[in-house]
């Protein structure tokens, strides 16, 4: 199988790219930065801008599936600016991928699968959504993610088939949400954001890859929640942090209004709070590596600390 990644220089990408070839799939890549281009027996670089709708359609040569990753960081301040570039990134990308496939009269893509966030979610503390949920959360991230995936919808009128990743909190020690929250930890200023209570519905960055790959490989369709099958409250997530990194807590909790003067409007990500189920994904056979939140960390902090809570206990907690 040969693979066309968007975004495969960026941390899941990288990461996706590395279980591509360990299977033994070739990858074709579009990149913005001609530097990284790079020419090998299996892995090609192309350029791209959807900017201004340059393409090098050579970059669908021999691939059968496409896995979009392209869209412009959420974790910078939301000026009025670059609100506009975090939507347009994302619908200008499928938008020029959808173009070069119609004006390529012979090419061998089947499917799309494609990024999406869980910020569609509302934010609730109470429900858990699985990927039947209608309802669009009413803030800015939950516009940016309905505009997207109305975007990747349209690859099936094309004839192909096509599949969404919500993502959650992606954890991983090469870049990310999880550095920036340890750095504070390990300074011995860590402390829960709000109330805390806030559901946190993480993913390890291989697990996350593995799921992106998983349905390319079998060619699924429809919408597939990228988290793991336990999610956690931001204050279980920061304590597990400290715990791993062996600091203490014992800051009082961060208010919301002060990260809001920190980071304008972008601090609703820090409060906003989702528990997602990954029982879909499961039942199409995939199998996640680091079920619970101190596997993740552990792995990621190559420590020996043995998980407390069974992935069971914790499970039956959400479905009781």
């Amino acid at each position: 199988m040969k693979v066309l990644i968007t975004g495969a220089t960026g941390l899941v990408g990288s990461e996706l790219v590395s279980q591509c070839h360990e299977k033994g799939y070739d990858v074709n890549y579009l990149t913005t930065s001609k530097k990284k281009i790079v020419s090998e027996l299996n892995y090609q670089g192309y350029f791209w801008n959807p900017t201004t709708a340059e393409i090098d359609q050579n970059c669908l040569d021999g691939v059968s599936v496409i896995i979009n990753l392209a869209g412009s960081s959420i974790s910078k301040r939301w000026t009025k600016g670059y609100r506009q570039v975090i939507i347009d990134s994302r619908v200008n990308s499928l938008e020029l991928l959808k173009n070069t496939l119609l004006k390529t009269e012979r090419h061998s893509v089947k499917s799309i699968v494609s990024a999406s966030a869980i910020g569609i979610y509302p934010d609730s503390l109470s429900d858990y959504y699985t990927e039947d949920e209608t309802k669009v959360d009413d803030s800015y991230l939950g516009e940016v993610v309905d505009v997207w995936e109305n975007k990747i919808d349209e690859f099936e009128a094309l004839g192909l088939k096509v599949a969404k990743v919500r993502i959650g909190l992606v954890l991983s020690n090469d870049g990310g949400a999880l550095p920036e929250i340890a750095k504070p930890v390990n300074y011995f200023v860590g402390a829960a954001f709000g109330t805390g209570e806030q559901w946190q519905s993480w993913i390890h960055i291989s697990d996350l890859a593995g799921i992106f790959l998983h349905i390319a490989s079998f060619e699924l369709e429809g919408v597939y929640n990228g988290v793991a099958p336990n999610p956690v409250t931001n204050i279980k997530l920061v304590k597990e942090i400290a715990k791993v990194l062996n600091k203490p807590m014992f800051l009082p909790n961060i208010p919301k209004f002060v990260m809001y003067t920190i980071l304008g409007d972008m601090a609703y990500i820090l409060f906003a709070s989702q528990r997602v189920s990954s029982k879909k994904i499961e039942e199409e056979g995939f199998i996640f590596r680091y079920a619970n939140i101190c596997q993740a960390l552990g792995a990621i902090y190559e420590t020996d600390d043995e998980c407390v809570d069974s992935k069971t206990k914790i499970t039956k907690e959400f479905v009781s």
